[in-house]
């Protein structure tokens, strides 16, 4: 009886020992330092489940598929871009063609100048050359010198044609207005009768070729006479 007494006794010790333990780990969990690590972590998980909703959005937002754009509208844009490329080639082809036709009219024209050029001073050789017969000598009327005369005449004439022929004309510039851009004065005539700057004579005829001066007319013009009228739209001579 006194084995089993002590036994039982110290199986309640024991008990009441393990009862005190869990009571003061229970105390310990009640502490405020507890307390607060519970509520962070409680907060900890809201402020992260809040996290994750906001970056949830933009990725949202950046999912959403974008419109396409209307073909219709599209191909309109490339209609207009397509017409205003036309309408500048069309206006740079036609202004091409203009200045093609120009300069092959121009080269028509033209490129006969300088060998126009080079027979005028022929011509003015035979010309020269029937000036110098004396007047006597033609009215003598010796038939090879006449001969001779008729000869140069035609050359001269027939010359002066073909040149026609190719767009070079004569001035007759005598009793006309002096006019700087047509003649050249050479020296001036003193005359009262006659306006001013009036050509008198011509030393050296002129020639044209088309609208361009082929050579200029080499003349007198008169001086000391009234002014000649201004036509309107001229600039008085100086």
């Amino acid at each position: 009886m006194g084995i089993k007494s002590s036994h039982w006794a110290f199986l309640r010790h024991a008990a009441n020992v393990a009862r005190g333990r869990r009571n003061a780990e229970d105390k310990t969990d009640d502490t405020p330092e507890n307390v607060m690590t519970d509520e962070t972590n409680k907060h900890g998980h809201e402020a992260a489940a809040t996290d994750e909703a906001v970056n949830a959005e933009p990725e949202a937002v950046e999912a959403a598929p974008v419109a396409e754009p209307d073909p219709l509208e599209l191909a309109k844009a490339e209609n207009n871009d397509l017409r205003d490329k036309y309408l500048r080639l069309a206006a740079e082809m036609d202004n091409l063609r203009r200045r093609t036709e120009r300069d092959v009219k121009d080269a028509k024209s033209y490129s006969v100048a300088g060998f126009a050029r080079d027979m005028l001073a022929v011509s003015d050789n035979l010309r020269r050359a029937l000036d110098a017969i004396p007047a006597e000598a033609k009215e003598a009327g010796e038939a090879g010198l006449n001969t001779l005369i008729e000869g140069v005449e035609m050359t001269e004439r027939a010359m002066l044609s073909a040149l026609e022929r190719h767009g070079v004309k004569k001035l007759e510039p005598e009793g006309q207005k002096f006019d700087p851009n047509f003649h050249q004065a050479m020296f001036e005539i003193p005359n009262a009768d006659v306006p001013n700057n009036t050509v008198l004579q011509v030393v050296q005829a002129g020639y044209t070729i088309g609208d361009r001066v082929l050579r200029p007319a080499m003349v007198g013009v008169s001086k000391g006479g009234p002014k000649a009228a201004v036509a309107e739209g001229d600039s008085p001579a100086a």
